[in-house]
């Protein structure tokens, strides 16, 4: 009797499998940065193939958002599924941006700064892609997971105070000129 009204029902999607494969086009598109950052004249291929991992990412995207949709049973909330897809997302599509800016300008080689933030994207990245594996036993893995989202937060953290002596490197290296033509 049970079965016709289990018929009924929409079928259960795979989220951890959707999530796993986002997340691996994350850690793709962090390799890729940390190729293209090592500069040389191969950075404007590992850019196309930030690009590809992006558009990978909005199709996996794309996948989860129709599947949250469409389910009627989530193995969690449907917002903390959404937010999670959005923050995988905007990541690799930040890896996008840094690969068509870097495109746009050319540019063939990278300061010691931004080498750093290549290796940090990476390690974020590796970082991420064990978190969203232990999803699918949350209550069992949820003092790595919290271990994990602290180092992430310190990457961050890091990330943003290498980004900023970045900058100041680059404005002292054009004070004595016109510190806007860099």
């Amino acid at each position: 009797m049970l079965g016709w009204f289990q018929a009924l029902l929409p079928k259960e999607e795979n989220f951890f499998r959707l999530f796993d494969a986002h997340a691996a086009t994350l850690i793709q598109g962090a390799e890729a940065l940390r190729k293209v950052l090592e500069g040389g004249d191969e950075a404007p291929r590992w850019c196309q193939r930030i690009v590809d991992h992006e558009h990978e990412a909005d199709a996996v995207a794309r996948e989860v958002l129709f599947a949250v949709r469409r389910s009627f049973i989530t193995p969690f909330d449907r917002s903390d599924i959404r937010g999670l897809t959005n923050s995988l997302d905007d990541s690799i599509d930040q890896m996008q941006k840094t690969a068509k800016v870097i495109t746009l300008y050319e540019m063939r080689e990278f300061s010691p700064h931004m080498r750093q933030l290549g290796d940090i994207a990476v390690e974020a990245a590796t970082l991420t892609v064990e978190a969203v594996g232990l999803l699918p036993a949350m209550r069992r893995n949820s003092g790595r997971l919290n271990e994990l989202t602290e180092k992430i937060a310190r990457l961050e953290s890091d990330s943003d105070a290498l980004y900023d002596a970045g900058m100041k490197a680059l404005y002292e290296q054009h004070k004595a000129g016109d510190a806007m033509a860099f």
